[in-house]
């Protein structure tokens, strides 16, 4: 399902995601990726959502983003207490979500010019993915 034209040829726009991989501007990303509009693709070298700590979003505070939309993998997962109020006292806003639905709301924040950045963790990998370029979860 198509969710979202990329809103000009300058910015990161998710393409696609499925188990293992994100996909920006049509490249598939393997593992989990930290995302804005207008700064290289990174990979985010973490584990679970439960190992998650505040040293981990250093290069996302970096980046100076209004709002953060972290990813938590197939399933919304939360952030433990002490992380989220890490994050709330760097001056940004933050939802959490699964990294579908964290995605497609990074394609409309960023579509409209909002200083979005996105911390996906992959969703596990499993034995059959199809592989197509639109902006869906593949199967």
């Amino acid at each position: 399902m198509k969710l979202h034209a990329q809103a000009t040829t300058n910015s990161n726009t998710v393409t696609g995601y499925g188990p293992g991989y994100i996909e920006v501007n049509r490249v598939r990303h393997a593992g989990s990726l930290i995302v804005a509009a207008d700064a290289p693709v990174q990979p985010w070298a973490v584990g679970g959502v439960e190992q998650l700590s505040a040293a981990d979003f250093a290069p996302v505070i970096a980046l100076g983003p209004e709002i953060l939309l972290v990813g938590t993998g197939a399933a919304q997962r939360f952030l433990a207490p002490a992380l989220a109020v890490a994050l709330a006292s760097a001056g940004m806003g933050f939802e959490v979500m699964d990294t579908a639905a964290a995605c497609r709301t990074y394609n409309i924040l960023m579509a409209e010019g909002r200083r979005v950045v996105g911390a996906f963790l992959a969703a596990a990998p499993t034995s059959s993915v199809p592989t197509t370029g639109a902006l869906h979860e593949h199967r």
